[in-house]
């Protein structure tokens, strides 16, 4: 049997504190409606594939739904994986650190976290615009890009949030072994 590993997600998210559950609870939300939206996506592409092979009848569009939706799902899993420690972690030079010195990485580990959720949310806002400016739609369902590229703000504005806040509570953990 396998002893529970640190910083794994269950002692991630049992160290949430009252300022990080609306967070947390955000990020879940968010997690789980890019979760849907990858089961809608399977189920429309069974219904097309199976349309396609049995009365050569797939669904119109249907590549192009499953890239704008997948997009926005994608986007939507960053910050819940942050916040439950989920993130790939390669600890073969920090395995004889001391628990000072890991949480001092683990805060500049999601300060850059941060700073990727919002440097991404930032030019996915700028090119969403861009897009809507010129007019530019789907070829085949005449859907308007933009609306797709927007879609995948929010969940980098929390990505950036749930970076920053890791980074704060990594950094009060640090403080608190020097104490």
């Amino acid at each position: 049997m396998q002893e529970p590993i640190p910083g794994s997600s269950d002692d991630a998210l049992s160290a949430i504190g009252p300022w990080g559950r609306p967070l947390l609870a955000a990020a879940k939300a968010l997690a789980l409606a890019g979760g849907l939206v990858f089961v809608l996506l399977v189920g429309m592409s069974i219904v097309s594939i199976v349309g396609r092979k049995l009365a050569s009848a797939p669904l119109p569009g249907d590549v192009e739904v499953l890239q704008m939706c997948a997009a926005f799902a994608c986007a939507s899993f960053f910050a819940y994986c942050h916040l439950a420690g989920g993130d790939v972690k390669v600890d073969f030079f920090t395995a004889r650190a001391s628990r000072r010195t890991v949480q001092l990485l683990d805060a500049l580990g999601s300060l850059l976290f941060a700073l990727v959720g919002a440097a991404l949310a930032w030019r996915s806002w700028v090119g969403a615009m861009g897009v809507k400016e010129a007019g530019e739609t789907s070829i085949i369902l005449g859907w308007p890009v933009w609306v797709a590229q927007v879609l995948m703000v929010p969940g980098f504005v929390l990505m950036a949030l749930a970076g920053l806040y890791m980074a704060g509570l990594h950094l009060r953990r640090a403080v608190e072994v020097q104490s």
